[in-house]
C-alpha cells in the first residue's frame, strides 16, 4: 500500500527519495502516531514533503491514494458552508429527472433537507438510502446514484472516495504563483548559497579525526571552523508611494534575507535610485548616504538585489529632473544603469503580478535597463532570481 503511495508521488513530481520513505516505515513501526487516518496524513507529510511548494502536490495524491472518507464529527458538519456543498455538487441528471427535483422544491427544499440530516445524523452510513455516506441511493453523499442529490466529498464522476480534510485544499495557497510568507521566502532563498569554513575551529572534523588518529596511533582530534555562507549581498528596497500597499510582503521578504544572508547590506529608494540612498525612512531628508559611496564600499562581487514595483511617470527614469521628490542632475536609469556595470549579479524583484507588467511603460524601461532580469516576487519567481544570482 505504502509503495503505491511512493510511486504516485513520485509520477506527481514531488521529490521524496528512497531516506524518506523508510523513515515514514519506521515511524509506523514504532507506532508514533495512533492508527488514524488524519493522524498518518500529518505524520507522511512531515516525513516526505520537505519543500513547502510541494504539499498541493501531496494533498492531492493522498486523497487519490487514500481513498478513505475520513469521519466528521457531528460539529463540523453543521458548519458545512453552502458555498462548499454547491461547488462540491455535480448532477448528471437527464432533463426528465431535474424537472423532478424542481417537483419536489429544486435546491432550496435539498438544501433544507440536507441541513435536517446533518443535524439528526449521529455515525456514518453506507450504503443507504437515507443518511449521509459512500454508496447506495441516499440523496446526500458520495459514490452512489440519486437523480435529485447532493454529492459531498467526490472530486469527479462516481469513482473514488473523497477525503473530506484534502479535498478541501487547506494548503492550495502554497502554490508557485501566489505571494508567499516568510518561511517559503526563506525556502527560495536559500539557493543562493556559497559556504566556506573561516574563523575558529569550533566544529570535529570527523575524517581528520579518523585519519589523524590511524597516523599517530593514538586519539587525535582534529577540529574545523564551522561553515558559513559567504555570499555577500546588497539590496536596495523602493519605499512610499505605490509601494504601500505592498509593505507586508516587503517585510517577508527584508525578514527571510535577513536570516538566511549573514553579509546582507541595505539601502531605501523611492521609484527610482538617484544619486543618494538611506538607511533609516525616519531620517532619510537628514542621513542620506551618496550612491556613489555605497557603490564603491562595496566590491564587484556583491549580489545585487532591486525591490520594487517599477511604477511611476516615464521622464523620473530617462530625463534630468524628472524626480518627484527632488531634482535629480543625472536620470534614475543612468544609475541603473552604473549598477549593472559594476556588479554583474544583478536582478529585479516585482511584488506586482506578472501577467499586469506590459500596462506599465516605466517598468517595462527598468526591466530593459536590468538586461530583462525582473522576476515576480512569488516562489517560482525567487527561485528563478536565485538561479540568475548564482551564475
Amino acid at each position: 500500500m505504502f509503495v503505491h503511495f511512493f510511486h504516485e508521488l513520485k509520477k506527481a513530481n514531488v521529490p521524496v527519495s528512497l531516506r524518506e520513505y523508510l523513515t515514514l516505515l519506521e515511524a509506523m513501526d514504532r507506532d508514533v502516531i495512533d492508527r488514524k487516518v488524519e493522524e498518518f496524513y500529518y505524520l507522511a507529510r512531515a516525513s516526505l514533503v520537505k519543500d513547502e511548494r510541494n504539499l498541493d502536490k501531496f494533498d492531492i495524491v493522498f486523497g487519490h491514494v487514500f481513498k478513505g472518507l475520513e469521519q466528521i464529527g457531528d460539529g463540523d458538519l453543521a458548519k458545512i458552508p453552502e458555498e462548499w456543498l454547491r461547488a462540491l455538487t455535480e448532477k448528471f441528471l437527464t432533463e426528465e429527472e431535474k424537472a423532478q427535483i424542481e417537483a419536489l422544491g429544486g435546491w432550496e427544499k435539498i438544501m433544507e433537507e440536507l441541513q435536517k440530516r446533518l443535524e439528526e445524523q449521529k455515525e456514518r452510513h453506507e450504503g443507504g438510502n437515507k443518511w449521509i455516506g459512500t454508496g447506495g441511493t441516499s440523496p446526500f453523499g458520495a459514490n452512489g446514484y440519486n437523480p435529485e442529490g447532493v454529492r459531498i466529498g467526490q472530486k469527479e464522476g462516481r469513482h473514488g472516495k473523497a477525503v473530506k480534510v484534502w479535498d478541501k485544499r487547506e494548503y492550495k495557497n502554497l502554490d508557485d504563483q501566489v505571494e508567499l510568507g516568510t518561511r517559503n521566502i526563506k525556502v527560495a532563498l536559500r539557493r543562493l548559497r556559497r559556504f566556506a569554513r573561516e574563523g575558529a575551529p569550533t566544529e570535529l572534523d570527523l575524517d581528520g579525526t579518523i585519519k589523524a588518529t590511524a597516523h599517530q596511533g593514538y586519539l587525535d582530534i582534529k577540529l574545523v571552523p564551522e561553515r558559513r555562507n559567504k555570499i555577500n549581498v546588497l539590496i536596495f528596497f523602493d519605499i512610499g508611494g505605490s509601494m504601500d500597499s505592498h509593505i507586508k510582503l516587503c517585510e517577508e521578504l527584508f525578514s527571510a534575507a535577513r536570516s538566511e544572508f549573514k553579509n546582507l547590506e541595505y539601502f531605501y529608494f523611492h521609484n527610482c535610485l538617484y544619486e543618494g540612498v538611506w538607511k533609516d525612512n525616519r531620517r532619510r531628508h537628514t542621513e542620506k548616504m551618496n550612491t556613489w559611496d555605497v557603490l564603491h564600499k562595496y566590491p564587484s562581487d556583491y549580489k545585487v538585489i532591486f525591490v520594487g514595483d517599477a511604477t511611476m511617470s516615464p521622464y523620473e527614469i530617462t530625463y534630468a529632473g524628472g524626480s518627484v521628490e527632488h531634482w535629480n542632475e543625472e536620470p534614475g536609469g543612468v544609475w541603473l544603469e552604473r549598477v549593472t556595470q559594476i556588479y554583474e549579479n544583478c536582478v529585479w524583484i516585482n511584488p506586482i503580478p506578472e501577467r499586469h507588467w506590459e500596462y506599465t511603460p516605466s517598468l517595462q524601461i527598468i526591466k530593459q535597463i536590468m538586461g530583462e532580469r525582473m522576476y515576480p516576487l512569488t516562489l517560482e519567481g525567487l527561485d528563478h532570481a536565485m538561479r540568475e544570482l548564482s551564475r
